[in-house]
């Protein structure tokens, strides 16, 4: 048998991915590999992912650590293979382990990080973080270390934690955390994506240290966090933003909801909510009016033909946009399929990048969470950011008499290169017509 060291580099994951960055390592020097077992989250400028291993063998060195940003192709880390032809033990791969482990020890860069995980872990156990040995890059400490701490059987008193460390307590003991671990939460609306569930407690990073005189800490900018700032920032200033707004009654959509909901959620297993109708109608309203489903190219404009709709997704860390490709080929029930399979793939933090490309037109259901009123920022470099304002009650005149209607708003911000105000207000007349103009005969299939 003969070892030798090979590199893993950064794979392209997509055809204009240029580089990813590094979130966090899952295995670490000394660590066995199996063949396609992930050894790190990576993050790219639209989804995360794992990157599973293309050797077999054990991890000697890590090149890249976490929140580095790594091209495409260039080398990660080596890993120690063993491949079939003589039995001579690979001293040289054996001295690169134990100088990437003397390195570990020397920088302690990141021994006063630690994750929400490694901070319950403590809590749990009663233990001061400051006498565990960290394994980490820069020395920071992981679950395992915790885990090995807690196996040895050694003691620690729990250090007071200051201001920093107080609030993250706060954060990883809300109400909600503590509601899902000890009873079962009530059920909530599910008209929309946000609140089909609890939203998760923020898995963020906090540097414990706090500045003398002020009740500040600080939170790091996460590389997924970074590419939401700078592609909202690219929006606002190369996009010229222009808003309207118009009303819908949607009372009798709501009716019709309420008399389906519960055999399709028997017959499908997911809920049937108002954005599977929303977008319906939207795609309906696009095949009317095509400018809306294109992009500005400095000296034409690009009207794509299919359309994929963008749907934004807002968990507690991040806000990301996955996409139902041709949309306008599927009825209800298929979209309503689509939202619930691609709500779950973020919150579990499982979609690919396929899922992440080729929007064209974006819609946001920003009533899930209350909203009656907003103003999206364009998804770039579409034209159009759609938000479903919260569906309310409210007295309404009809043939010139009050009646309480189930009435919402639409929100529409646009690229003004592209639209002007007299298409766009035609292009959401049809939506509000589409919208209003569904009953008791509406087919789901």
């Amino acid at each position: 048998m003969m070892k030798s060291v090979k590199e893993i580099v950064m794979p392209q994951l997509a055809e204009s991915l240029v580089s990813a960055t590094i979130d966090k390592w899952l295995k670490q020097p000394g660590d066995e590999i199996e063949m396609y077992e992930p050894i790190c989250e990576i993050i790219t400028d639209k989804v995360n992912a794992e990157l599973p291993s293309t050797v077999a063998g054990k991890l000697v060195k890590i090149l890249a650590g976490a929140g580095e940003t790594i091209p495409v192709g260039e080398p990660i880390c080596l890993v120690e293979s063993i491949t079939a032809d003589e039995t001579e033990p690979a001293e040289v791969s054996a001295a690169q382990s134990a100088g990437t482990a003397r390195a570990g020890e020397e920088d302690q860069s990141m021994r006063g990080r630690y994750s929400p995980a490694v901070q319950r872990l403590a809590a749990e156990h009663n233990l001061d973080l400051t006498i565990i040995s960290g394994s980490g890059i820069g020395g920071r400490i992981t679950r395992k270390d915790v885990l090995a701490y807690v196996a040895s059987g050694k003691q620690g008193v729990a250090a007071v934690p200051n201001n920093a460390e107080q609030q993250m307590t706060r954060t990883a003991a809300s109400p909600a955390a503590s509601a899902q671990n000890e009873t079962k939460l009530p059920n909530v609306r599910s008209s929309g994506l946000h609140l089909s569930e609890p939203p998760r407690i923020p898995d963020i990073q906090v540097e414990q240290r706090s500045v003398p005189g002020k009740g500040e800490y600080f939170i790091d900018v996460t590389p997924i966090r970074n590419t939401i700032a700078t592609r909202m920032r690219q929006s606002v200033t190369e996009i010229p933003h222009a808003w309207t707004m118009i009303e819908v009654d949607v009372t009798n959509l709501v009716v019709l909801r309420n008399k389906l909901k519960d055999e399709f959620r028997q017959r499908e297993g997911i809920n049937l909510t108002y954005l599977a109708f929303l977008i319906k109608a939207v795609v309906n309203a696009i095949k009317d009016y095509p400018i809306m489903n294109s992009i500005w190219a400095v000296d034409k404009i690009i009207v794509k033909r299919d359309i994929n709709i963008s749907l934004v997704v807002g968990t507690e860390e991040s806000v990301l946009t996955p996409v139902i490709h041709n949309a306008d080929q599927k009825n209800i029930a298929g979209l309503a399929h689509e939202i619930d399979e691609l709500a779950r793939k973020t919150r579990e933090g499982k979609l690919t990048v396929a899922d992440m490309q080729g929007g064209t037109f974006t819609v946001n259901n920003t009533g899930s969470f209350g909203s009656i009123l907003s103003y999206p920022i364009i998804n770039y470099p579409q034209a159009v950011n759609l938000t479903f304002e919260s569906i309310v009650k409210r007295p309404v005149v009809i043939n010139d008499m009050i009646a309480v209607r189930s009435m919402a708003n639409l929100c529409l911000s646009l690229d003004h290169r592209i639209l002007d105000g007299v298409i766009c207000g035609r292009f959401l007349q049809r939506v509000k017509d589409n919208l209003e103009g569904y009953n008791l005969e509406t087919k789901l299939y």
